[in-house]
């Protein structure tokens, strides 16, 4: 057992969003399989570019569909009043935002790196403030609390807590997310995700440390494949049997 789990993932990506609550949920899990899991921000509109892939939703049967399809996931996590902040397009710019978790990333411990990415996407799908221009993003990182979120459960209440980045902080941040270093941090990591296969987001690239191999996986439904193919211990989806009360009826 054991092994390793890349995680590419967007602000502007739903299912992005779902993924980053998942791992909430099972981080200590894998840590106690010695599975490692790291998150890389990446640009999904570059991802759409350079593989060739359309946004879903500019579909129509796709964004038919896909209502349904983020209702029933949004609700397998908990997480509630979710909906997309106006233009995908424009929202979707989200580079300033990511370079800057890629800083936060390199100078915080993961626990900050975690809580940020939780509050951005809040930001985005919630409050419907994308953090794609300085002023947004200054705002957002200066709401980056040590309580929110509350739990891993997907709850999105905000309360009290002390700042995790004091305003010097966030200048820093800010300043770094306009480098040209972490210009090519971000680009760096689009181009991995695209030399790995990723034409969307969420996309893994796991490892398994027994025999070495790596494969890649989509969307934030495939976690079953993923430990099947680690070797982890896990229970499917399985249906049941009528129970005896529902029997006699």
């Amino acid at each position: 057992m054991g092994g390793r789990i890349e995680l590419y993932l967007d602000i502007a990506s739903l299912y992005s969003y779902i993924t980053l609550i998942q791992v909430l949920k099972t981080q200590d899990l894998l840590k106690q399989h010695s599975v490692e899991i790291e998150i890389f921000p990446v640009l999904l509109g570059a991802i759409n570019a350079g593989s060739g892939n359309k946004p879903p939703w500019t579909l129509p049967a796709k964004a038919a569909y896909g209502a349904h399809d983020s209702r029933r996931s949004l609700h397998a996590v908990g997480l509630t009043n979710v909906s997309p902040p106006g233009d995908l397009m424009e929202a979707g710019r989200t580079q300033l935002a990511l370079r800057a978790l890629h800083y936060i990333k390199a100078h915080y411990p993961t626990a900050t790196y975690l809580a940020t990415w939780r509050y951005l996407l809040h930001a985005f799908w919630t409050l419907h403030q994308p953090p794609i221009t300085p002023s947004s993003l200054r705002s957002a990182l200066s709401g980056v609390t040590s309580t929110f979120p509350t739990s891993s459960s997907g709850s999105e209440e905000e309360g009290e807590g002390i700042p995790l980045f004091a305003a010097p902080e966030v200048e820093q941040i800010l300043r770094a997310a306009e480098s040209p270093e972490y210009k090519d941090v971000l680009r760096g990591a689009t181009e991995t995700a695209l030399k790995r296969g990723a034409f969307g987001a969420p996309w893994f690239w796991a490892t398994n440390a027994a025999t070495g191999q790596s494969e890649p996986f989509f969307g934030s439904d495939r976690w079953s494949h993923v430990y099947e193919f680690l070797g982890l211990p896990y229970r499917d989806v399985a249906l049941l049997p009528p129970s005896a009360e529902k029997s006699k009826l």
